[in-house]
């Protein structure tokens, strides 16, 4: 008796409870929602941040403020996202270093790119741009497989400004058969003046850092790595149709939550990403940085992170890369 009387008192607490909890992603959100950034203002993932955050705070009527937390190859702001709590109101921006190539390169990463995470939408993919130092006397790959082989094996230094273009240098030069040393660096910039300067004669970084610097003729592009041509930078082809079939590889942008994040939560921020993928304006502003938008479901943006997780953990063992 005593049993039926407390069930008849707490059914209405518990009824209230649960229509509070659906009524979530109706509700929401209610106050400002925070996007870290896992890296320094200025680079493409920030620049990708501020750019969804300023459509999102007009789509959904609360200010989406970037915080940028860089440090260990965006493995702190990932960290940091991965243990906020799971409401909605801590997003994260992040891409192929912190999701796809740290867990490949890097021992103590305190967080599961797949399981510390509710994958919202992809955002963009970027491709790299195929680079070499001008006094090379090379015009295409073709060329430079040629130079390369005449010269010891492991003669050429190759720079990388992360984990990321690391393995993706090492999958180019593995498919063509070719040995180089790698440099590393701590950022473009420095890696770039050490192409334009000599000390390193090869590189591939996003073709944001880089088409400056070929249309300016301080460094010499050979390809680029997407699977077609940009219009902006028609004159370079792919890697895929001069040398490499099949061969894509590009840097790739993200927006996610804490795991646990409700799901109609996730598909309310998904459906505003889309929709804002898909304007004209924004495809327009992402053509002219040669970005290609590039939404998706949640399942989809999941499925290529696990995609790439195997792709460079496959690559690294090949290559004889051990995690540091």
């Amino acid at each position: 008796m005593k049993k039926t009387v407390l069930s008849l008192l707490l059914a209405p607490a518990l009824a209230l409870a649960s229509y509070a909890g659906s009524a979530g992603a109706a509700d929401y959100p209610q106050k400002p929602i925070r996007m870290v950034v896992p890296f320094a203002p200025g680079g493409i993932t920030d620049v990708m941040g501020r750019t969804i955050a300023n459509k999102l705070t007009a789509e959904l009527g609360q200010p989406v403020i970037v915080e940028n937390k860089p440090g260990a190859s965006g493995m702190i702001g990932c960290e940091m996202v991965a243990k906020s709590a799971p409401d909605g109101y801590t997003l994260l921006m992040a891409g192929i270093a912190p999701l796809g190539t740290n867990p490949v390169m890097y021992k103590a990463i305190k967080y599961d790119p797949v399981k510390s995470f509710e994958h919202i939408s992809m955002i963009a993919k970027q491709p790299l741009i195929v680079a070499i130092n001008p006094k090379i006397p090379a015009n295409n790959i073709q060329e430079l497989v040629a130079y390369l082989k005449k010269r010891p094996a492991g003669d050429m230094f190759y720079g990388t400004s992360g984990s990321s273009y690391q393995l993706i240098t090492e999958a180019f030069t593995s498919a063509l058969g070719v040995k180089m040393t790698h440099v590393p660096f701590k950022g473009s910039t420095p890696a770039i003046e050490a192409l334009i300067g000599g000390q390193i004669g090869f590189m591939i970084d996003p073709f944001s850092t880089l088409n400056g610097q070929v249309k300016g003729g301080r460094v010499k592009g050979l390809a680029l790595t997407s699977d077609k041509r940009l219009e902006i930078a028609n004159e370079l082809p792919t890697v895929s149709e001069t040398a490499i079939a099949g061969f894509e590889a590009s840097s790739w942008q993200g927006v996610l939550a804490p795991a646990g994040t409700p799901a109609d939560i996730v598909k309310k921020l998904n459906e505003a990403i889309v929709k804002i993928l898909k304007t004209n304006e924004i495809k327009q502003q992402f053509a002219a940085a040669g970005v290609q938008p590039s939404p998706s479901t949640p399942a989809e943006f999941r499925k290529h992170i696990v995609d790439e997780n195997a792709r460079w953990r496959k690559v690294a063992d090949t290559a004889g890369i051990v995690a540091e």
